[in-house]
C-alpha cells in the first residue's frame, strides 16, 4: 500500500442552535487543528441557496481560512465554473495566491451547487454556461500562463499565478475531461459514489500527461464518522444520515445532534435514498476505519483521501480527525 495523503471538505456546515457565524469560527478551529495533525489540504465547497451550508461565497472563505493558517493547502472544492466569468476567477484565485503564496488549489465543477431557479439567478437567465465548462478551464490556464503583453483582456492579480488545477465530478464524463486536459481528478463519492469504479478506471487509462501532471492523481471525497468505539460512531452518524434525509425530501436541516432513531426510520423509500447517496461512508473505531479505507484505496488505486466530518459535537468532531489520520497513516 503505498502512502495516500488525507484531506478535508468542509462545507462550513450550519449546527442547529448556532449562527453562520459560529460555523465560520469553527471552520477556522478545525483548519488550525488538521494542520497541525499533518492534513494535506483543506478545501471550501461552493453551494447556494441551502440553508444548511454557509459557504456560498466560497474564494472569501479560503482567503480567510488560508489567513489564519500558516502551512495547509487551502482551496476550493469547487467552484461551480460556469456560475463565475474565467476572468473573475483567474482575478479571485491570483489574488489568493499573491497572498498565500504555493498555498491555494483550484478545484472546479460542472454542476450548479443549486436548485434550478438559483441557478437562474446565479448565471443570469442564461442556462447554457456549463456547455463552455472545458473552454473556461482552458481559458482560466491561459490568464494564468499569459506572457504576452499585447493581449487583453490579462488578469491582474493572476499572471504567473501558481495556481494547481483539479476538476471534480461523480460521472465519466469528468473523468475523460480530466484525463484530457491532464489534470488531478477528484470525484464525489461523499454524495454520489456509484459511477467512482468506472470514472476512475476510465480516468487512470485515458490520462494524457500535460504541463500540469505528468501521471494521474486521483482524490476521492468520501464521509467519514470516526469515533473511539463502532458503537459510538454509529450513534454519531445519525446526525450525517438524518441530514442527508432531508436533501432527499427536499426538506433541508440544520446538522443536529445525534438521535437515537433515524428520523426516516419507518420509510423505506427515503432510507434507500439516502443508503444510496451515503454509500461512500466510512463509521467506526480506527481499526475499523484503516481496514476498510485500506480495501477503498487498493480497490481504486487512490492517492488522496478527502474527507467530510458530519459530527455534531465539536470536541468529538477533533477527536475524529486525529483518529482518522492515525488510522490512514497505520494503512498497511
Amino acid at each position: 500500500m503505498k502512502n495516500v495523503k488525507l484531506s478535508v471538505l468542509d462545507e462550513a456546515l450550519i449546527l442547529q442552535g448556532f449562527s453562520i457565524k459560529d460555523s465560520f469560527e469553527r471552520s477556522v478551529t478545525d483548519a488550525l487543528y488538521i494542520e497541525e495533525l499533518g492534513y494535506e489540504r483543506v478545501w471550501f465547497a461552493e453551494h447556494h441557496n441551502m440553508a444548511y451550508i454557509a459557504s456560498s461565497a466560497t474564494s472569501l472563505l479560503i482567503g480567510h481560512i488560508a489567513g489564519k493558517t500558516n502551512r495547509i493547502r487551502v482551496g476550493a472544492g469547487g467552484i461551480m465554473l460556469p456560475n463565475h466569468a474565467p476572468l473573475l476567477v483567474a482575478e479571485q484565485f491570483g489574488t489568493l495566491d499573491t497572498l498565500y503564496p504555493n498555498r491555494i488549489d483550484l478545484g472546479v465543477g460542472r454542476a450548479p451547487g443549486a436548485d434550478q431557479i438559483t441557478t437562474m439567478a446565479l448565471r443570469r437567465n442564461n442556462p447554457n454556461t456549463a456547455a463552455y465548462f472545458k473552454e473556461d478551464i482552458i481559458s482560466i490556464q491561459k490568464y494564468f500562463r499569459n506572457t504576452d503583453p499585447s493581449a487583453t483582456p490579462r488578469a491582474f492579480p493572476g499572471e504567473g499565478a501558481n495556481v494547481p488545477f483539479y476538476i471534480l465530478g461523480a460521472s465519466i464524463n469528468s473523468a475523460m475531461l480530466a484525463a484530457e486536459l491532464g489534470l488531478p481528478y477528484v470525484f464525489a463519492a461523499h454524495f454520489a459514489p456509484g459511477m467512482l469504479r468506472e470514472a476512475a478506471q476510465v480516468y487512470k487509462k485515458a490520462f494524457k500527461p500535460s504541463v500540469y501532471a505528468q501521471t494521474p492523481y486521483l482524490i476521492v471525497c468520501v464521509n467519514v464518522i470516526a469515533a473511539e468505539s463502532n458503537q459510538e460512531a454509529f450513534y454519531l452518524s445519525s446526525s450525517l444520515f438524518n441530514l442527508f434525509a432531508g436533501v432527499v425530501i427536499n426538506e433541508p436541516y440544520l446538522l443536529s445532534p445525534p438521535t437515537d432513531q433515524l428520523i426516516y426510520d419507518g420509510k423505506p423509500q427515503i432510507e434507500a435514498a439516502v443508503k444510496q447517496m451515503t454509500a461512500g461512508t466510512f463509521i467506526g473505531d480506527q481499526e475499523t476505519i484503516a481496514r476498510e479505507i485500506s480495501s477503498f484505496v487498493e480497490l481504486h488505486q487512490i492517492d488522496e483521501i478527502m474527507m467530510t466530518n458530519y459530527i455534531f459535537d465539536h470536541a468529538k468532531k477533533l477527536k475524529a480527525f486525529k483518529i482518522s489520520i492515525d488510522a490512514v497513516a497505520h494503512l498497511p
